[in-house]
């Protein structure tokens, strides 16, 4: 039989406006394609997180649902236990601000605290980020190297001492318009853009998905994935021109 493996779908009532909810069906189509027997586990505020998840996602939301959803994850602790034991965390912009140590949302300078999960704290930038955004993803070689997306956060995010860069920014702003874009500390991820990204960005859902089993998963022989990640890749650079 094939090794069951548990996606959790966090909170799409509250952090399901930009289409995120793909990353999902992104992780389980390619779970199945690898051999594994996929299973989507959504959970709505007021339901337990399952302890039994290998990755936890998280999308981008408005303010108070951000609000709403922090204090809710808060009380339940799930994340914290997903961590603990290992498991993926995989947070996508408002998502992404949660798991950090605290944000502020719209002209209000009171920080929110987060979960913690990740060393960054976040706060009101000068200029809204909105557009297509492209990113060199460290440590990876090749076309696999490039991490496209799009991007909409008013938040400006500063990495700690403790959490280093997913990427560095070719085009777009990223974090703060410093360069970078994302953090990533052990097996929790957190990354501006939407698109779903791993919908757009193969290589990286493999590598969520690793993460997650421990292993390393072959290449998935897609070439339409591949020609459309290549017409992205020379749209994005054009519309930079």
């Amino acid at each position: 039989m094939a090794e069951r493996v548990e996606i959790v779908l966090v909170y799409q009532s509250l952090l399901g406006i930009y289409g995120d909810r793909g990353n999902a069906t992104v992780l389980a189509k390619r779970l199945a394609w690898h051999g594994y027997d996929p299973v989507l586990t959504v959970v709505e505020p007021g339901d337990p997180l399952p302890d039994t998840g290998s990755v936890y996602l998280l999308g981008g939301g408005e303010d108070s649902a951000q609000i709403s959803a922090v204090r809710a994850l808060q009380a339940d602790g799930g994340l914290h236990r997903a961590v603990d034991r290992g498991a993926v965390v995989f947070a996508v912009c408002a998502g992404y601000q949660i798991v950090g140590r605290s944000f502020t949302v719209g002209d209000n300078e009171e920080a929110i605290e987060g979960l913690g999960l990740l060393d960054v704290t976040t706060t009101r930038g000068p200029v809204r980020a909105v557009g297509e955004i492209l990113t060199r993803w460290e440590g990876h070689d090749g076309d696999e190297q490039w991490i496209t997306g799009f991007e909409n956060h008013g938040g400006y995010t500063r990495l700690g001492p403790s959490a280093r860069p997913l990427a560095r920014v070719e085009i777009g702003v990223g974090n703060c318009n410093d360069g970078t874009e994302g953090a990533v500390a052990g097996t929790v991820i957190g990354t501006y853009p939407h698109g779903p990204v791993l919908a757009r960005n193969p290589a990286l859902a493999d590598h969520v998905l690793g993460l997650a089993l421990d292993t390393t998963l072959p290449p998935l022989p897609r070439p339409e994935l591949d020609e459309l990640r290549r017409q992205r890749l020379v749209a994005v650079r054009r519309s930079a021109r």
